[in-house]
């Protein structure tokens, strides 16, 4: 018989996580990332072939990822400032700025969830006191996502790439366990998409099989205690997202 207390328990972590993006100076002991890791690896899976690899840089190595997907950033950054010729010299001289990831994270929405995606990132930019056409805040904001927003420790996410869709369905569900494991013992995460932009320096700091992709990244730490950590943009009723019967 369901225990209504694990029920109400689960019901409370689902609705209050939130992505953080502020996190403190406060270490995570590497025993505490092995426990999280530890109730993530139960998730369920495609014919349960766990068809992923998980890559955890914290201290030096962390900060060397940092330097090195910062500089590359900053890089494309400019080479977006020079307009047109500034690509074009980019792409010629094989410049880093380029994306080198494995999935690209540069696409056009669909007009159907642009809203969303739109009040969302509006509400956060309200939160944080940035302006609608203040572009020097709004990149400085995007940087972040490359500091990790100052967790103690980054995961990579890598994905067997011949199970196309499944792998990645099977590591968004490894990522909902990790991540709410991590609450579950006072941790915050922000699962990061940007993070897949450019795979090179990843794969230089780790022995990642070659048939594994770079999928997305993971930010884990203390939260702060930042207002922006509060934000909450909301979900759509289940009404929204239910299908209805054709009629006959």
């Amino acid at each position: 018989m369901a225990d209504s207390a694990d029920s109400e328990t689960l019901a409370r972590m689902l609705r209050s996580r939130r992505s953080i993006r502020d996190f403190a100076e406060r270490e995570v002991p590497a025993e505490l990332v092995a426990a999280i890791l530890d109730d993530a690896r139960w998730a369920p899976s495609w014919s349960n072939t766990q068809p992923y690899k998980i890559a955890v840089a914290a201290g030096g190595l962390k900060d060397q990822l940092k330097a090195q997907l910062l500089a590359r950033f900053d890089a494309a950054s400019e080479v977006q400032g020079r307009g047109a010729l500034g690509k074009l010299a980019a792409f010629l001289t094989r410049s880093k700025a380029l994306p080198d990831g494995d999935f690209d994270t540069r696409f056009e929405y669909p007009e159907e969830l642009t809203p969303r995606r739109r009040a969302t990132g509006f509400g956060l930019y309200s939160v944080l006191g940035i302006a609608r056409e203040d572009s020097a805040a709004r990149q400085r904001q995007m940087r972040r996502n490359f500091e990790f927003f100052g967790a103690p420790v980054v995961l990579f996410v890598f994905v067997r790439q011949e199970l196309g869709a499944y792998s990645v369905l099977d590591a968004g569900i490894f990522l909902q366990s990790l991540m709410l494991s991590a609450q579950a013992r006072g941790l915050g995460t922000c699962a990061e998409g940007a993070l897949g932009t450019w795979a090179g320096p990843v794969r230089e700091a780790f022995d990642v099989p070659p048939d594994y992709k770079l999928l997305c990244g993971l930010a884990l730490g203390w939260s702060s205690d930042h207002v922006v950590n509060a934000y909450n943009p909301g979900r759509a009723e289940v009404a929204e997202m239910l299908v209805p019967a054709k009629r006959g």
